[in-house]
């Protein structure tokens, strides 16, 4: 007796689809955004959308700042941050820092170094439960090699929820 299995293809979910089942807030429209530097095809735009972009990168070589302001102060309990390198091998340094509504200076979240090597790790995603009431800014200072001042930075994405 021949036994047969039942099965299905089904389709793969799309990107769009994926960010709106993890609830991560839509930014772009309610986000003043100041940075450093950026290039033109890799505008910070990509790295804010919701749907999947291209990301964001620096135009000019060393450490980027970019700052998130908000319209009204949110409530944050998750950043997501994703990084990727696919070319050099290089140690990154990152700090993420948050502006409360009381108009204190900013407060450090997270300072982090990863080491991207292309040959094996070229994806940083990073996601951090956070309890911040009345987040008026975000900051996120990166430096690209801490080695070296010739490195670009870039960032794929950053998402709240």
């Amino acid at each position: 007796m021949d036994n047969f299995m039942r099965k299905q293809l089904i389709a793969q979910p799309s990107q769009k689809e994926i960010t709106n089942r993890e609830n991560w807030l839509d930014i772009e429209d309610i986000t003043q955004v100041e940075l450093t530097s950026e290039q033109e095809t890799f505008p910070i735009e990509g790295a804010l959308t919701l749907r999947a972009g291209a990301g964001w990168r620096a135009q000019t070589a060393g450490p980027q700042t970019i700052r998130l302001h908000f319209e009204k102060p949110l409530s944050v309990s998750c950043i997501q941050l994703v990084f990727e390198e696919l070319k050099q091998a290089r140690t990154q340094e990152f700090v993420l820092s948050w502006l409360s509504q009381d108009g204190k200076p900013y407060k450090e979240i997270v300072r982090q170094q990863y080491t991207f090597s292309p040959a094996g790790t070229t994806r940083e995603v990073e996601e951090y439960q956070v309890e911040l009431p009345a987040v008026k800014g975000l900051a996120l200072t990166i430096i690209p090699d801490i080695s070296r001042s010739d490195a670009y930075a870039s960032l794929v994405a950053l998402r709240l929820r």
